[in-house]
């Protein structure tokens, strides 16, 4: 079982002088503060100029510990995914009985059944409206405690290595700034390998031909052609 994790990053600028991150979007949930960097030492002291790119969201996703609460929460949200499942293919049947012997039925019996499938697709629609925004609150969740702890050292990185300004590509152009980016500006894995050694948390084990779990993030692009994730309705 799979499903594209939902979209809740927008454009993401780090600069030195920016004492918070914000984000937009009518689904998306607000990302975490940053740390203030106008009395930091480091970003002081730097003076950067040199320009760079991250995928804030890729970052995320790519850490051993984004990884593994992903997986977690994959497997917590498989037995809803499994009743949605159970409700469609009920409804799906009663359509079915529907179109064959619809014409057979007299009056009352049909609207019966038509009522039965209307009622059916009521109740599957809200719950798989409450099991999606459910699933959107707890993915957040995730991400802004990964974040929370990321930014610092983001920012710490940043300035003991000249950089001027740090541009998140985890949203394409025309919703995100950045058009294209080279590899060669992009620090998104070496900022991935720092923060798994910070977090000491240890890389998953997963079978080769294992498949993520609902809830867990798809496989993500390349940093330099960043594609964002699209919401997918549960099954």
């Amino acid at each position: 079982m799979t499903s594209k994790l939902l979209r809740f990053f927008t454009t993401i600028a780090f600069v030195f002088s920016i004492a918070a991150m914000a984000q937009t979007g009518g689904n998306a949930a607000a990302l975490p503060s940053a740390p203030s960097t106008v009395n930091s030492p480091v970003a002081a002291a730097a003076g950067g100029s040199k320009i760079g790119t991250i995928n804030i969201e890729q970052a995320i996703f790519a850490s051993n510990e984004g990884q593994r609460d992903f997986e977690v929460l994959g497997k917590k949200l498989e037995p809803k995914e499994t009743e949605l499942k159970g409700q469609k293919d009920e409804i799906d049947s009663l359509k079915k009985q529907l179109d064959t012997q619809g014409t057979k039925l007299n009056d009352e019996a049909r609207g019966t059944l038509v009522k039965q499938i209307e009622d059916k697709q009521k109740r599957f629609e809200r719950s798989a409206q409450d099991a999606r925004e459910d699933m959107q609150a707890q993915q957040n969740e995730i991400a802004q405690r990964i974040l929370q702890k990321m930014a610092p050292m983001l920012v710490k990185y940043a300035g003991e290595n000249g950089y001027g300004l740090l541009l998140d590509t985890s949203s394409p152009w025309p919703n995100g700034p950045v058009i294209w980016n080279g590899p060669a500006v992009d620090i998104t894995k070496v900022i991935v390998e720092a923060y798994n050694v910070q977090s000491g948390v240890a890389a998953p084990v997963r079978p080769t031909n294992a498949k993520p779990a609902a809830g867990a993030p798809a496989s993500r692009p390349a940093p330099s052609k960043p594609q964002p994730p699209t919401p997918t309705t549960p099954k």
